[in-house]
């Protein structure tokens, strides 16, 4: 990994010679200009210009070709400006690293004078963040993209956007093309710190601009965020290459490639400076960080370590991977201080021969071990979980090993899915022969046995003191605040509006299923979780 000198970030993806008339499914697409690498097809009177398009062979492809560290971002002058008087508004679907996204491109937005809006009728640019996880998620954005139709209709000079993971999808770019033309900006998750100029670039043509990378860009430090709150993302690696058989991450995010640990560190030294009470470290495979440095020996352990004097009282992580979840992490998270005692560890799947279909790369055996080394270094620790139902060819034995290894591991909360195939996975290809019916009875099941477990944690809870980090009002009684413990776990309790942002002990008076209830107690009383 190299460090890059000055203005460098600029630099795009590499783009070969490549006929992107087949993105559209019409025979009177015309091709207008051809410049720079960039093609414009006019196609029903509207002039779409692809700079680069979304390729699953290179995004399926790892190159041994180094990352270069930019550290010279800055806005182009010509554009600070640009959105004064004006408004945005971005929505955002998905996991925690679109959320960070999201505030990358507020940042960006503010520093080129657009001020935040939350009314759509107000703004100027619409952005959505989306996410391609599952089909859910797409059928949520294409939903909202017909909801904007009358609103661009009315008022042209709207900018309409699609971001984020979907755009990494060849389909999903054929879908926008076909049936959303009035979409201005298609751009991915690999050249956000090209917004400014896609947006001059889409405002300035008047044409629906295209600029997807299929592999993935270098590293770009110093872009500007706007954080709000008291918890603050910190991306400390980019991308996956475990390459799971149902996952279209690999693809829409590229190889996995890790900030500097001076960086990393730089930036939350500078988050404890402005206040902030909880940070969480960033990665699709977030305990794969540091693997990726030739001349480096240094792990997610040995980041935690260094980030562990910092004056943060909360740090955390997300999301692990347990093949990666080595001895020297779990040595340092076993010292507590500000590492909390929760880790979310996906399991997927309690069955080896579906785990080995998954291309999880371990056993059930060797998953069991982890959380059994994990446990007795801290014996307080909460395990949560990733798993899915209705793999292709599941059967209910199977489907039985994972509620057993639920059982047996005691998960006191999980994120539960029914199998969704992503197009460009090879599970994709494999023959989806789950009934329908069924994968939503195990879900059911799987659901009843999770809250049992979270049910039973909870009640042992009862009476017990806890530190609450306060969050503010609660989304279901206003007359009550709410925050959450070391472990995650919501707690919702009477008290006033001026604790948010402060950490109160509260004594557990009703455990609930999915979340805790208590009273506020005197802050020299002992606080046991």
């Amino acid at each position: 990994m190299n460090k890059e000198g000055p203005n460098s970030t600029d630099i795009k993806s590499v783009k070969g010679e490549r006929d992107y008339s087949n993105y559209f499914d019409f025979s009177s697409a015309k091709v207008v200009k051809e410049q720079s690498g960039a093609t414009t097809y006019r196609i029903g009177g509207r002039d779409i210009t692809i700079n680069s398009a979304p390729s699953y062979q290179d995004e399926k492809r790892r190159g041994k070709e180094g990352v270069q560290v930019h550290y010279d971002f800055n806005i182009p002058e010509e554009m600070h400006q640009f959105g004064r008087g004006k408004h945005y508004m971005i929505r955002t679907y998905g996991c925690q690293m679109n959320e960070h996204d999201t505030e990358t491109m507020k940042g960006m937005l503010e520093q080129m004078g657009y001020t935040a809006t939350e009314d759509k009728n107000e703004a100027d640019i619409i952005l959505l963040n989306t996410c391609a996880i599952r089909e859910n998620a797409e059928d949520k954005v294409f939903g909202e993209l017909g909801h904007l139709k009358p609103l661009k209709t009315l008022k042209p000079s709207l900018l309409l956007g699609v971001c984020g993971c979907m755009p990494q999808e060849e389909t999903v770019v054929n879908k926008i093309l076909q049936k959303y033309p009035y979409v201005d900006l298609i751009f991915g998750t690999h050249n956000i710190h090209r917004l400014p100029k896609l947006i001059k670039e889409a405002y300035l043509s008047k044409e629906m601009v295209v600029e997807v990378w299929s592999k993935e860009g270098d590293i770009v430090e110093n872009l500007p965020k706007k954080r709000e709150g008291l918890k603050a993302w910190v991306n400390i690696m980019y991308g996956c290459d475990k390459f799971c058989t149902y996952c279209i991450v690999p693809y829409t995010r590229g190889k996995e490639r890790s900030r500097r640990p001076e960086d990393v560190l730089t930036e939350v030294r500078e988050l404890a400076r402005q206040g902030f009470k909880e940070v969480t470290l960033l990665g699709q495979n977030v305990n794969a960080y540091g693997k990726d440095f030739e001349e480096l020996n240094y792990t997610l352990g040995d980041l935690l370590d260094d980030i562990r004097k910092i004056d943060i009282p909360r740090v955390r992580f997300t999301t692990s991977h347990p093949r990666d979840f080595d001895d020297r992490l779990i040595e340092v998270l076993a010292k507590r201080g500000n590492l909390v005692e929760h880790i979310h560890l996906p399991v997927q799947s309690g069955n080896n021969e579906i785990l080995k279909r998954m291309s999880r790369k371990y056993t059930r055996e060797s998953y069991l071990e982890l959380v059994s080394k994990i446990k007795k270094a801290i014996p307080e620790v909460v395990l949560t979980t990733d798993i899915i139902v209705g793999f292709p060819g599941e059967t209910e034995e199977q489907f039985q090993d994972t509620l057993s290894l639920v059982r047996e591991v005691g998960f006191e909360s999980a994120f539960t899915f029914i199998y969704s195939p992503r197009a460009g996975t090879p599970a994709a290809s494999m023959e989806d022969n789950v009934p329908e019916e069924t994968k939503k009875m195990r879900l059911i099941q799987l659901n009843e046995t999770v809250n049992e477990f979270s049910r039973r944690s909870n009640e042992a809870l009862k009476g017990s003191v806890v530190e609450v980090l306060v969050e503010g009002q609660s989304k279901t009684n206003p007359e009550f605040l709410s925050g959450r413990t070391r472990t995650n776990k919501l707690v919702h309790f009477a008290g006033p509006a001026h604790l948010t942002g402060s950490f109160v002990h509260v004594r557990i008076t009703e455990p609930q299923t999915w979340a805790l209830k208590g009273e506020i107690v005197r802050m020299d009383e002992t606080v046991v979780v």
